[in-house]
């Protein structure tokens, strides 16, 4: 059986604020009254912050996602039944200090799916061995495996700048057993990368 995931990237900003004439008015009396009530002002502690951060100076924040194909893969006997496992990088290039956070998600439905036959996604939220007739993922290339949800799920946090890009190989694995339809199966899965700030 060959399995096939469809792999989508999307890259999360922030939305544009936009300030109208109308709230001028109402920024310039707060501005006033923020001034008349003569609050004092501290900075961070000496040692505090991000130093050296090799980043362009008073350059916007900037993210990039790439990644090295579609991740395809051929189930082999394993004892009784069948697994298999494939993975592929995901870069994210960023000169964000803070760092990004990478999530992934099936938004289209967990189960991989060949017509009529499905493969649902493993059922575990922690790493765990799969069960059989499930499919599951994980960064550590191991054989334990979460399953995949509709909903965001973080898969790693990742601290400071990464102008040179920073990789995260991603491994997929599927376990069946003699019952399960020999055919092409794929899902669809997107990442999502997002930017951190102070």
């Amino acid at each position: 059986m060959d399995f096939t995931l469809v792999v989508y990237n999307t890259i999360s900003v922030m939305e544009k604020i936009t300030i109208q004439k109308k709230h001028l008015s109402w920024a310039f009396f707060a501005l006033i009254f923020c001034l008349l009530l003569q609050q004092s002002a501290y900075a961070s502690p000496f040692g505090q912050g991000e130093f050296n951060a090799d980043v362009p100076f008073g350059s916007e924040t900037s993210i990039a996602m790439s990644f090295d194909g579609d991740v395809a893969f051929t189930l082999s006997p394993d004892g009784e039944n069948f697994s298999g496992q494939g993975s592929h990088t995901v870069t994210i290039t960023s000169n964000d200090v803070v760092g990004y956070k990478l999530y992934a998600l099936a938004p289209s439905g967990t189960s991989m799916s060949s017509g009529s036959a499905t493969i649902p996604a493993s059922g575990h939220s922690s790493p765990s061995l799969l069960a059989v007739n499930t499919w599951g993922y994980n960064t550590d290339g191991s054989s334990n495996y979460v399953g995949i949800l509709t909903t965001p799920s973080l898969i790693k946090d990742a601290d400071g700048p990464y102008k040179n890009g920073d990789n995260t190989t991603v491994y997929y694995g599927v376990i069946t057993d003699i019952t399960q339809a020999a055919s092409d199966y794929t899902v669809d899965v997107t990442y999502t990368v997002a930017g951190e700030f102070y």
